[in-house]
């Protein structure tokens, strides 16, 4: 599968954007809950292993889920990460997560896309996963470019999150308890290099452009729209760009405007 070459490569290149840091310098706090670049390393590596369980070793996966459902009974998410992966921190945490990425990677890249995995929510299909797997990594790690003042060059592989974002349309409002507010309004976006990506129909629900990078902070809640230059028109438009959540869980709302950003001091 492309899409696990895909998670590979933005894998790769936040572990060289990490390069030049030494071990204290990752506990810098960012903007993303107040996590560090520790906690924010830990989470993708413990959610890396998790999916290489689950497409490896579905036994191994089943005791990861008791682990994490008592290990978070009463605490946080960063604590069980912490926990389970015995505290490891800075640049040997760097290694150890970059390791088990290109391992989990191969693993995909040999699976059935179709195949049915064993998830913490419902069931998901190998492309699926992997996909979901490149999302978070490109969204956590904003976090991380931004508290570094790091401008990120993105790639084309960010498609994948765009069709994400596209294909939980529907979701994101049954997530919310409530009817979408009308068909999925028409997308035309600006791809990295330079290509038009359209989706959805010209319909009252308006017109959403600009570019995929733009589309993909708001689908994953790494910006508020107003802090991005896309071009919304049309009230369904407004309310998705508002509201939109291509990742599980239950609902989110995204960060007021102003409050995430790329630090430039």
């Amino acid at each position: 599968m492309q899409q696990a070459q895909d998670f590979y490569d933005e894998s790769a290149a936040l572990y060289a954007l990490l390069e030049p840091l030494s071990d204290s310098e990752f506990e810098t706090v960012t903007l993303f809950k107040g996590w560090t670049i520790n906690n924010i390393l830990r989470h993708l590596h413990v959610w890396n292993i998790a999916a290489d369980l689950s497409i490896e070793d579905e036994a191994g996966f089943t005791e990861f889920l008791q682990h994490m459902a008592a290990g978070i009974r009463g605490g946080r998410l960063p604590d069980f990460e912490s926990t389970y992966l015995d505290g490891l921190s800075g640049r040997q945490l760097r290694q150890a997560w970059i390791a088990r990425a290109e391992i989990m990677a191969e693993h995909f890249k040999a699976a059935d896309p179709k195949q049915r995995l064993k998830w913490v929510g419902p069931d998901m299909s190998a492309l699926s996963s992997v996909t979901a797997r490149l999302m978070e990594s490109w969204a956590h790690g904003q976090a991380i470019y931004d508290v570094l003042g790091a401008e990120r060059v993105d790639g084309d592989r960010i498609g994948n999150i765009v069709r994400l974002g596209v294909n939980t349309w529907g979701w994101t409002w049954k997530n919310r308890r409530m009817d979408p507010p009308g068909p999925m309004p028409q997308l035309k976006l600006t791809a990295p290099s330079g290509a038009l990506w359209e989706y959805g129909e010209i319909s009252e629900s308006g017109l959403i452009e600009g570019s995929a990078t733009d589309f993909c902070r708001v689908v994953t809640q790494c910006r508020n729209v107003a802090d991005t230059d896309l071009s919304v028109s049309g009230d369904v438009a407004k309310q998705w760009m508002a509201v939109a959540q291509c990742f599980a869980g239950p609902p989110q709302d995204p960060p007021a405007p102003k409050v995430r950003y790329r630090n430039t001091m």
